[in-house]
């Protein structure tokens, strides 16, 4: 695919993927949408990678939210068939089995929100705002928004966020727990990468679970989730990476991951 909306490029274990619409401020389209599932799918399949950095163009915005020129010719049909595209794009980064994380300058709003709460970490600038305006244009979050920012902040807290449209700081996003970290603008991107080294330095497989673990089993019950917990962690242990990690611990020596 000829890309047009969106800039991948790979560098060492690390994947970094630009949403290129700075004079929308990076808006989501229908271009967008399926250039991101066409990038995600190729770094799936990429084992060279370890870690997705995951940005938006400019200094305004990470992603403004959807094209509102797009949305206002929705009908109920193509607005179910919109919505379930893109909780099917997000999903997939969700599910992706290497950690992405976004960073996060200006605008992350409605859509860019939600693309957000997709990603593994979040990292926002001082200047990042944050917020599901989505009622104020007389529909509700369609991209999961609705499903993953309760999760991340609490049912009270998402239904404020949603229900009033308000748009909020980055520090307020960190205090409940929307955000991992706030850093000076000048210091995103090195943030992001410092964070994304020190995870492709452990053991992919390890990763991988982990985060299987985590996606899958909070909609579990605890007993559902310990037994999924166990299953996962018996999977390590036929793994050359655990043989390494624990040899390496051993032998006092820096472990040399394969993911295999």
């Amino acid at each position: 695919m000829e890309l047009k909306t969106v800039l991948l490029e790979t560098r060492a274990s690390i994947a970094y993927i630009t949403i290129n619409r700075p004079e929308k401020l990076n808006a989501l389209n229908r271009s967008v949408i399926s250039e991101l599932q066409f990038c995600f799918q190729d770094i799936a399949k990429n084992n060279s990678v370890r870690a997705v950095i995951l940005t938006g163009a400019g200094e305004k915005a990470f992603v403004s939210g959807a094209d509102v020129g797009e949305l206002s010719a929705l009908d109920p049909a193509t607005g179910r068939e919109t919505s379930r595209r893109g909780q099917q794009v997000f999903g997939s980064i969700e599910n992706l089995g290497k950690p992405v994380i976004a960073a996060i300058r200006g605008y992350a709003l409605g859509g860019g929100c939600e693309l957000a709460m997709a990603c593994t970490l979040r990292i926002a600038s001082e200047n990042a705002r944050f917020g599901q305006p989505e009622v104020k244009l007389g529909i509700i979050p369609g991209y999961g928004g609705t499903q993953r920012l309760s999760r991340l902040v609490g049912k009270g807290r998402a239904m404020e966020l949603i229900l009033s449209g308000e748009i909020i700081t980055a520090q307020e996003a960190f205090r409940i727990g929307l955000v991992n970290q706030v850093v000076p603008d000048a210091n995103l991107i090195p943030a992001a990468e410092a964070l994304a080294v020190k995870i492709a330095a452990n053991a992919p497989l390890a990763v991988k679970f982990s985060m299987d673990a985590v996606n899958h089993g909070i909609e579990m019950t605890q007993q559902e989730g310990e037994f999924l917990e166990a299953t996962l962690f018996g999977l390590c242990c036929a793994t050359e990476d655990m043989k390494e990690g624990t040899r390496a611990f051993l032998e006092k020596r820096p472990a040399k991951f394969t993911g295999r």
